[in-house]
């Protein structure tokens, strides 16, 4: 078979059914060896360089892969370059023989595919602790399996993130000056041993369940004889919300998470708790046959040009007062207090639906042993539910409004504000901001950090998200500043997810981190 050093650059790419069909086949057939290697490759730079001319000296055919876009876990805005531009920019290499779109968060379907004699990676991959995903030893295995071996380049390293947030404008101006400020404290190193800390903890997760009902519609106009909206229904979808989406986000980063709560007797709600949830999390559930299980429903529209929603309408089935049975309150406070001895970190989400009153709240302060305290204000509780009613927390996480309704005082002072609440909890936390980012008190010193992404799909979840990544860090002992720093990328990864269809991943932290540090 003659070499493809002739190959027109569009033949050069090739799907992964073609390479497999026939391309494989016809490889072997003529005894030729296969290297692979695999990666974004958002900019091309002398390192990919390097590193793809010394896979090719490996082999008689380089086969390169990229990760398709939607794939991609680097955070908001990446990668910079499309698929096609990506492939296009390998294939007019000289060393690459064929490139393949990977279409999954692992290599593993391009290696099923493809069968390498040779897989390539970089020196940094020679260490497996080093890899942040905690893949390497698994692509290792795959591989051989299917009977080829793993082998490393070591060329000089260069960064394509660090080009990109430096020479293209892939950070704002705002956060690469606060990163480069930021890589003068901490390590990524450092920021991964918090995370890794995290795991071994006990974490007890306590707040109301919720259903958040998505219909999707498009708007037709106002009503001829009315003022209301008139829209097409396209779909629904329900996400588990609440404190469910509160311990997801904990189970990425942790084994021992375990649910409290209560919810309705519904059949279908109990029975999909079980099945999307009993394996990640430990779930302690009681069931109310008087109160159903909380329903947030929200009419959406979706912008035209680019994958953004806007809430047209939301109800809810929120009885005016959720007082539930006295043998079930009992035995949720039984179930507390058993727990509250053997959890090291408590999570306190209280939504202001009924679930926290004040024998819960009062053994909760008492009984924590680090407690990580978020009370919500909306619509259907508004004024009804402050934070001040507390008067512990090791860490807590407001927004603007609640701080606002907290102490009004200090409405056109949030800094003020934010040290009086740290006073009055005797803790330390986090004020969030939405667009201008959050600020994280540490007793008396206050630090701003910017907003991590302005491209938005959905802020419903993002606090929630900031809350259980800020909470963990801190209570692995991660200063203020690097809890803000997590519960920032959380924030802006939720962001970037309609309701709480998906959890945060703790991978994906990680390797957001990783983009924002190389700087």
């Amino acid at each position: 078979m003659e070499a493809k050093t002739n190959m027109s650059n569009k033949n050069k790419i090739v799907s992964k059914a073609e390479y497999r069909e026939s391309i494989k086949s016809n490889l072997r057939n003529a005894g030729r060896t296969v290297a692979l290697c695999h990666g974004v490759f958002d900019l091309v730079h002398p390192g990919h360089i390097i590193h793809l001319e010394q896979a090719k000296a490996m082999a008689d055919v380089l086969v390169v892969s990229i990760t398709a876009a939607e794939y991609v876990r680097k955070g908001p805005g990446r990668p910079y370059f499309d698929d096609e531009m990506r492939m296009k920019t390998l294939a007019a290499l000289e060393c690459v023989d064929y490139v393949i779109l990977s279409e999954g968060y692992t290599v593993d379907d391009i290696v099923e595919c493809v069968e390498p004699d040779i897989y390539v990676k970089g020196e940094e991959y020679a260490r497996p602790e080093d890899d942040i995903t905690g893949k390497i030893s698994e692509e290792k295995a795959l591989v051989e399996k299917h009977g080829g071996c793993i082998r490393y380049t070591s060329g000089q390293t260069f960064s394509s993130t660090n080009l990109i947030n430096t020479a293209l404008s892939g950070l704002t101006d705002e956060v690469r000056c606060y990163m480069e400020d930021f890589i003068t404290r901490y390590s990524m190193k450092e920021i991964r041993a918090f995370a890794e800390k995290a795991e071994s903890f006990n974490v007890l997760v306590i707040g109301d369940i919720i259903i958040d009902k998505y219909t999707y519609c498009d708007v037709q106009g106002l009503m001829s004889k009315d003022m209301g909206y008139s829209a097409r229904i396209q779909n629904s979808e329900e996400y588990l919300g609440g404190s469910v989406a509160i311990a997801r986000h904990l189970s990425s980063f942790n084994n021992h998470v375990t649910l409290l709560s209560v919810m309705g007797d519904e059949q279908e709600f109990c029975a999909r708790m079980s099945q999307e949830l009993s394996g990640s999390m430990q779930l302690d559930l009681l069931h109310s046959s008087q109160f159903p299980t909380i329903v947030k429903h929200r009419y959406l529209t979706r912008n035209a040009k680019r994958e953004e929603y806007r809430k047209v309408l939301a109800v809810n089935n929120i009885p005016e007062r959720m007082e539930y049975e006295k043998d079930v309150r009992e035995t949720f406070l039984e179930k507390l207090r058993e727990k509250l001895e053997v959890c090291d970190v408590v999570f306190l989400c209280d939504f202001g639906h009924g679930l926290i009153d004040a024998q819960t709240i009062e053994l909760v302060q008492d009984k924590a042993k680090y407690l990580v305290l978020n009370c919500q204000t909306n619509s259907s509780n508004h004024g009804l539910n402050i934070i001040t009613k507390y008067t512990r927390a090791d860490v807590f996480v407001v927004d603007q409004q609640e701080l606002k309704l907290a102490f009004p005082v200090y409405a056109s002072d949030e800094k003020a504000g934010l040290r009086r609440l740290a006073e009055h909890l005797h803790g330390n936390g986090w004020l969030t901001r939405g667009a201008l980012g959050a600020y994280g008190i540490d007793g008396s010193d206050i630090k701003e950090c910017p907003a991590f992404t302005l491209t938005v799909k959905d802020t419903v979840g993002a606090g929630d998200a900031f809350f259980s990544a800020a909470g963990l860090y801190a209570a692995a002992g991660a200063p203020i500043e690097a809890g803000t720093f997590a519960g920032n990328i959380a924030g802006a990864l939720a962001a970037n997810i309609v309701g709480n269809k998906e959890s945060v991943e703790k991978v994906n932290v990680l390797k957001y981190a990783n983009t924002l540090m190389n700087v």
